[in-house]
């Protein structure tokens, strides 16, 4: 159904409602209105990665590590397959009358945020800090989670609009101060790709205010996604946004100016419960029900697009639909492209045959936990690290010993042993005593990373305080490192830590994310030299926090790799392989601006893999250019042994741009430099074995 029908139908069903039952629908929890024929709709649903909170579905590898795949024709695949069984499971709920939250078809997916600073918590629910890799990615999901069918599949929604990315303790009450280049350069073009591109259904306004005004409640923010854009969908409120307005913000009084502000400024859809003062308001005569009658429009044309009064296409779907084969499978590939081999000095790939006994330490060896991130939802079967090593080296003969090592976070594994994080360690130390190899599987999880109200311990409302491991796993990693065994040592974490021991004394390094319910399969496959580990990091990890701005400083000078004038630990787009590719050459294939393409040939190393090829651009004239190289654009590539290929990358005019200090982009300068090979054109990615990219000139 194309939207101008939908829309038709939608102001003739609203037409014939009170003003009591507009005002009802804009609610997160709709009721139904049983005299038309409405049923009830809850409007929260989240598919992170995977259907979420909603029982059983397939679970995806977090965010992040879809970042790390650098995978965008994988990204329309899975959000396909998070539509289809978003779908199953909403005719199975249903059918039995189950219409509660987290049982609809729009789904608060994807987070679009740029993970600006390794400090938030929330970072790895995005797709790190590149706006050019997060808009391609977010737009390809949502075109597979929506569909081009006769209905859309599921609704998609992106958020949080538009500058948010932490401090989460202050998210209800801060004001991000954002200039007009770091606006536009930075913080917009993800939402304008899932808009322009993606053609996204919903967006979600951010809890904190952007230059002054709430994000739910922005005229400002409004014009750029409706006017400037062409948005058509509907906007949603994060939850308790709209009561941030008066309880936390301060700008207005009481909940019924709220409702006036939000609703005046195209807030649809209320996460939260102050739209129920919506009647007050308009009997105050505060607010014109135009603005009601407008938003339950505009709510109603996105339940007709989803073909919610009609019978579609996707009635058939149902349990049988739920975690087939086929969507496992994609799970297990996401899950190695995701991984990212940031050291190996020839340990891995592990050899089993000449083995017998390996030895799997650390408190995320066998965590269920740390395989899923946050916003997920429920497998049917996890595969840990342990899990997964086991089931590799069992058949092969090869004996696994396990030891938890430490606790995630807490001076002592169990309730009654004495503190200084020693409980486990002479159990660890006899581990890798008895062992060939060890594999140390250390990081964080859901409860250490995350939104506020969700973490505990030290970290405060979910942002880490510095990028430490925490106290008994530096200790842990301090001891067998020093055991006299080779050591992998594998971080599931969901942002960067300091990882510099680990560098200069591990064999081998894998960061491995969290990478969803069979991750220890992948990163078994990974360990043991079944498949080649292609991820690359989708942010900077820097060697502390030292040298970066403040936290609450949403400048973009001196942050990720676009602006960072230090040396990083690991840069963005770094990651080994076991196939050692190389770009032996560049030439343009078309130099016309709005037909820009770059001919990159590349040869094969020793063994067959992917690889991620990356195309970065320098604006050599213009003086608004960031001061390092900037993504153009990238794609996976498989090389075989020796094999040499040439594939040709369209590139986007608008990689040609800049962003001025008053944020207009324009085409500035007529010499650039392009840049093409598996990392970033810097002294550090070469450093660590990544391999000197091929350059090319280009003269407007």
């Amino acid at each position: 159904m194309d939207r101008k029908t939908a829309r038709q139908r939608a102001e003739e069903l609203v037409r014939k409602m009170t003003i009591e039952e507009r005002a009802s629908q804009l609610r997160y929890d709709a009721p139904a209105i049983e005299r038309l024929g409405v049923p009830a709709y809850n409007w929260w649903n989240e598919a992170l990665h995977g259907v979420a909170r909603a029982g059983t579905a397939t679970m995806f590898p977090q965010a992040i590590g879809l970042g790390a795949a650098f995978d965008g024709p994988m990204m329309a695949e899975i959000g396909a397959c998070i539509g289809t069984e978003g779908r199953a499971k909403f005719n199975e709920q249903s059918a039995r009358g189950d219409r509660d939250i987290y049982k609809g078809l729009t789904f608060w997916s994807p987070n679009v945020n740029i993970f600006r600073d390794p400090r938030w918590g929330r970072g790895h629910e995005t797709y790190g800090e590149d706006p050019t890799l997060t808009g391609s990615l977010a737009a390809e999901f949502i075109k597979g989670l929506q569909g081009d069918g006769a209905y859309m599949r599921a609704a998609a929604c992106a958020k949080h609009f538009a500058a948010h990315s932490g401090p989460e303790a202050q998210r209800h009450g801060f004001d991000a101060k954002v200039t007009p280049r770091d606006l536009e350069e930075t913080y917009l073009p993800a939402f304008e790709a899932c808009v322009k591109e993606g053609r996204v259904e919903a967006v979600m306004g951010a809890y904190n205010r952007t230059n002054g005004e709430v994000c739910c409640g922005s005229p400002a923010l409004q014009k750029i996604l409706r006017e400037d854009w062409g948005f058509e969908g509907h906007y949603v409120s994060d939850c308790g946004a709209v009561k941030d307005f008066h309880e936390h913000h301060g700008i207005t009084g009481r909940p019924e100016e709220s409702v006036k502000l939000a609703l005046e400024n195209g807030t649809d859809v209320n996460c939260g419960c102050t739209y129920q003062k919506i009647l007050n308001a308009l009997k105050e005569g505060i607010l014109d029900e135009k603005y009601v009658t407008e938003s339950c429009i505009r709510l109603f044309t996105t339940r007709f697009l989803l073909g919610l009064f009609d019978k579609t296409e996707f009635d058939s779907l149902g349990q049988l639909d739920v975690e087939t084969e086929e969507h496992l499978a994609l799970s297990e590939r996401a899950a190695r492209e995701s991984m990212v081999l940031l050291k190996n000095d020839g340990l891995l790939p592990l050899d089993l045959q000449g083995l017998s006994v390996v030895g799997v330490i650390g408190p995320n060896a066998d965590s269920r936990a740390a395989l899923m991130g946050n916003y997920h939802g429920t497998a049917s079967r996890y595969i840990t690290i342990l899990e997964g090593i086991q089931d590799a080296a069992g058949p092969a003969g090869v004996r696994v010993l396990y030891s938890q090592g430490c606790h995630l976070f807490g001076e002592r594994a169990e309730s009654l042993s004495q503190g200084g994080y020693i409980d486990r360690l002479a159990e660890a130390q006899a581990v890798a005593a008895h062992s060939d190899v060890v594999v140390m599987v250390l990081g964080l999880d859901e409860t250490l990373e995350g939104e506020e109200g969700d973490a505990g311990n030290a970290y405060a409302s979910g942002d880490k305080r510095d990028l430490r491991l925490p106290a008994p796993q530096e200790k842990l990693m301090e001891t067998i490192l020093g055991c006299g065994k080779p050591v992998v040592l594998i971080n599931m974490t969901g942002s960067a830590v300091d990882l510099g021991v680990a560098q200069e004394k591990a064999g081998a390094l894998l960061q491995a994310w969290y990478p969803g319910p069979r991750g220890g399969r992948a990163a078994a496959d990974i360990l043991f030299g079944r498949v080649s580990p292609s991820g690359k990091l989708p942010v900077t990890f820097y060697k502390g926090t030292e040298d970066l701005p403040d936290f609450t400083d949403y400048s973009m000078e001196g942050r990720t790799y676009r602006f960072y004038r230090g040396e990083p630990l690991y840069p963005f787009g770094f990651g080994l392989t076991y196939g050692n590719c190389r770009v032996t050459g560049a030439s343009w294939a078309e130099t016309d601006p709005e037909r820009l393409s770059l001919r990159v040939a590349m040869r094969g190393g020793e063994r067959e893999t992917e690889e991620v090829l990356q195309v970065y651009v320098k604006a050599e004239e213009a003086p608004c250019a960031p001061p390092n190289p900037v993504l153009a654009a990238f794609k996976r590539v498989r090389l075989g042994p020796g094999e040499e290929k040439t594939v040709t990358v369209p590139l986007p005019g608008r990689c040609l741009t800049t962003v001025d200090e008053a944020g207009k982009r324009a085409l500035r300068g007529r010499r650039f430099t392009f840049y093409a090979g598996f990392c970033q054109p810097d002294e550090r990615s070469a450093q660590l074995g990544g391999g000197a990219p091929a350059q090319a000139e280009l003269v407007l």
